[in-house]
């Protein structure tokens, strides 16, 4: 079934639109990152991170701001409209990135990177609510499992490329990857309001809490919001903490944090792909507690294994093959990777509750909801963690807190969706 799906017109350009929109934003973000960090501001490397910091804060701050507007946006117009105006708006965007990359300008480089935002923010709620109107039912878990695998690889391949591109080389690519998008959003079927007579309303303010009491309301829908919260606040600091585990608990390389990132993402996208077979297109949620529990294991091994690690060189930062050779690497390797497996099968089923559980109508405000209050965890998680090693805690310690937490939430899905919901 997933095989056919990638090769279907009801669900390929969708795929394809959503790919190449997650990896143009990592692209753009990382080789900005890059620009800043190590050439415009590499004589004062407090200031370069503290715009690093600022630049994910303006990534996230549009689906705190245009959530609301979005959902309505993609419930009362048809939704591969929407993708394609969305995909019109990246391609100006990108134009403008590429001027931004090449001219050294930190502000403007800062305000696209926050149109970058605006634009994922719009995107968001289309590309799962349009699922349940192109695919039958016992194809919906495949799908969002696709969806979910292709965004961490793509999340993946854009910080590589990112990182090793130069910003003429960046500049150049954000633009080919827009125009590639723009033109896979031009093949995705049409899918018409299931709301007769809708209107925008531009009060985002009110339509913000208005759009979370509405998901509140729905018991399964609130529950899969409050459960994928945590995946993401979780997947945010362990994504932003493994740089800093490899550097200062393993004294490992560049290098090997990418090897540790892939390692992590393709696990994501593994577990992402193989609950849908476990489920056999059941849409439940029976697993998430088991997965989370795995989640939490993997951590806590995690803990043991780095401490446990030896480095088979002394001095200097290990390559690779170092790495690879010291005890304990390989473990540490697959604790990652089961972490993320876990954390794949997860998320994709309730992805798929939130969609079948949603009144039609109210799809994609739904999932605009899902996507503030999950703006609100990792802003949140991050901030904690920042505060936790602040207070001298090391990344392990972290990794510890974030294990109990995860326990926490394998309770609260045991005991939401145990009835097979």
């Amino acid at each position: 079934m997933t095989v056919r799906l990638l090769g279907a017109r009801r669900f390929a350009p969708l795929f394809a639109t959503q790919f190449l929109g997650a990896f143009n934003d990592n692209l753009y973000r990382t080789a900005m990152t890059f620009l800043i960090v190590f050439h415009l501001k590499a004589s004062d490397p407090a200031a370069g991170a503290a715009l690093a910091t600022v630049a994910a804060g303006l990534f996230i701050l549009p689906y705190f701001l245009f959530s609301a507007l979005a959902g309505q946006l993609a419930d009362v117009r048809d939704k591969a409209w929407v993708a394609r105006m969305v995909k019109v708006a990246e391609v100006a965007i990108m134009a403008a990135g590429a001027f931004a990359l090449t001219h050294d300008s930190i502000p403007l480089l800062l305000f696209i990177l926050f149109l970058m935002g605006v634009h994922s923010a719009f995107f968001g709620p289309m590309k799962y609510s349009i699922l349940p109107q192109h695919l039958v039912a016992r194809e919906l878990l495949a799908g969002t499992g696709l969806v979910e695998a292709g965004t961490f690889l793509a999340i993946l391949f854009g910080q590589i490329l990112g990182g090793l591109f130069t910003p003429v080389q960046a500049a150049w690519g954000v633009v080919a990857v827009a125009l590639l998008g723009l033109a896979a959003s031009w093949a995705i079927p049409p899918a018409p309001p299931l709301v007769a007579n809708g209107r925008l309303s531009w009060n985002l303010a009110a339509e913000t809490v208005k759009l979370m009491k509405t998901a509140r309301a729905n018991r399964t829908v609130w529950r899969s919001i409050l459960a994928l919260s945590w995946f993401w606040a979780l997947g945010t600091v362990m994504t932003a903490q493994l740089g800093p585990l490899v550097k200062a608990e393993l004294g490992a390389s560049q290098t090997v944090a990418t090897l540790c990132l892939a390692a992590f993402s393709v696990g994501i996208a593994v577990g992402s792909v193989l609950i849908g077979r476990l489920l056999r297109g059941r849409v439940t949620g029976r697993y998430c507690a088991a997965s989370m529990a795995v989640v939490a294991l993997a951590l806590f091994d995690l803990v043991l294994a780095v401490n446990a690690f030896r480095p088979a060189e002394a001095a200097g930062a290990l390559s690779p093959h170092a790495f690879l050779a010291s005890a304990g690497a390989w473990r540490v390797l697959a604790d990652l990777t089961i972490l993320a497996v876990a954390g794949g099968a997860y998320s994709v089923p309730l992805y798929a509750l939130m969609q079948t559980a949603s009144a039609e109508g109210a799809r994609s405000r739904m999932v605009a909801a899902n996507n503030v209050l999950n703006a609100v965890w990792m802003v949140a998680a991050t901030g904690v963690s920042a505060a936790l090693l602040g207070a001298g805690l090391r990344v392990t310690h972290i990794c510890l807190v974030l294990a109990g937490f995860s326990l926490v939430m394998a309770a609260y899905c045991w005991r939401g969706f145990r009835a097979g919901e």
